[in-house]
């Protein structure tokens, strides 16, 4: 397979569908915290703010500045992130981690749909984007949980 074939493969039509329709993109005007995550390789930044109640994800926003690939993860992340624990989110970007950089399993339900990302495992420049949204979002939702309980 040629360089170019692997890219018209990377840049699915699926990853492209995803990132063209990215949920959550308006930003939340008190959130129970903000978080703001760049990939130092390329300049994607994902800034997520999120508010919890009862342990979960309330109400989710993002400003997403990526690649398509960034761009896709984001939207997927936007899909199923309300009603998510913290646990959740942080087990979905262990996950998602595992599966880029070590063939990993497919990041469980419901974010299942990072799947779509697989053929991205060969472009580690790549990686660091496609992690941002759930990197953001794990730490916003482990610091909106500890200013409620605070």
């Amino acid at each position: 397979m040629t360089a170019e074939t692997d890219l018209i493969k990377l840049y699915s039509t699926r990853i492209l569908a995803l990132a063209a329709d990215i949920p959550g993109t308006e930003r939340l005007e008190s959130p129970g915290a903000t978080v703001k995550k760049r990939s130092p390789l390329c300049g994607s930044t994902v800034t997520v703010d999120l508010t919890m109640q009862d342990g979960r994800v309330a109400a989710f926003g993002q400003d997403v500045k990526a690649c398509a690939l960034g761009q896709a993860a984001a939207s997927v992340v936007g899909s199923a992130i309300v009603g998510c624990t913290p646990h959740q989110i942080t087990e979905a970007r262990d996950a998602l981690r595992a599966m880029l950089k070590h063939d990993g399993p497919t990041p469980p339900a419901p974010f299942q749909e990072l799947e779509v990302l697989r053929p991205a495992q060969a472009y580690k420049n790549r990686h660091a984007s496609i992690m941002l949204a759930l990197e953001a979002s794990a730490e916003a939702a482990e610091q909106a949980q500890q200013q409620q309980s605070a």
